[in-house]
């Protein structure tokens, strides 16, 4: 397949790169200039074991394409990922989704053919529909799919997390979307074991989800640390 990463970020790089080593054709699209050029040289703006190795490998067998024209890149794609960040707003909780719906913005002046647009950035409940809203002229068309697909990389063991990922989560309810995502990612689940179709708005709190389970695990095997340290019990038993 074909595959536009917007963003060359942590999640687009690595994305784009894995999905590159699996075959399929994929344009890394960023606006900062000084970056792409420092990666059509093979270089990384990020450190992740086994990165620069792979992204070498496919950009010399031109499966990997790095690129400033974000236009090019999406007219060539079937799916557009969505990579940018989604910074805390100063002096709020909340998410800046700016990054996110300027994107959707100029992908409205660029589609005339059917693509899937997905979410891999961590973004609000509702979002999709956000981006739904402001792509209205492309959905009426039935030009577009928008939909969520968190990621869960950890970082130093992200390239390991891509090829064997405990879950994939497509958040759609179009059919045709879920088929054409479940063909992309068919070569790293086995049959559906791990891949799990669910409404656009659960894929989404899926990710807030798994985030704050995880700190739950954490501070909850800390506190057993503590007790564990005051009873002079080994906390690897425990754990």
């Amino acid at each position: 397949m074909k595959l536009c990463m917007i963003g060359t970020g942590y999640v687009g790089l690595v994305s784009g790169v894995c999905f590159s080593d699996l075959g399929n054709t994929v344009y890394c699209v960023d606006n900062d200039k000084n970056k792409i050029d420092f990666l059509n040289d093979g270089k990384i703006p990020i450190y992740e074991p086994g990165l620069e190795e792979i992204l070498k490998k496919n950009y010399k067998e031109k499966r990997l394409i790095f690129t400033t024209d974000l236009k090019k890149a999406v007219l060539n794609s079937d799916i557009i990922f969505i990579c940018v960040g989604t910074p805390t707003l100063k002096n709020s909780d909340s998410a800046d989704l700016k990054y996110v719906f300027n994107v959707a913005k100029q992908l409205k002046k660029i589609i005339s053919r059917y693509k899937i647009i997905v979410t891999k950035s961590t973004v609000p409940v509702c979002t999709g529909d956000k981006i739904e809203k402001i792509l209205s002229n492309l959905i009426n068309k039935n030009l577009v799919d928008v939909v969520s697909n968190p990621e869960f990389l950890r970082e130093g063991e992200a390239i390991r997390d891509f090829i064997y990922p405990d879950r994939v989560i497509i958040g759609t309810n179009s059919k045709k979307a879920n088929k054409i995502m479940n063909a992309l990612y068919a070569p790293i689940v086995k049959k559906t074991s791990r891949y799990y179709n669910t409404s656009r708005r659960g894929a989404e709190l899926i990710k807030y989800a798994s985030n704050a389970f995880l700190a739950t695990k954490i501070t909850y095997i800390n506190e057993l640390a503590n007790l564990c340290e005051k009873t002079g019990v080994d906390i690897k038993d425990i754990s």
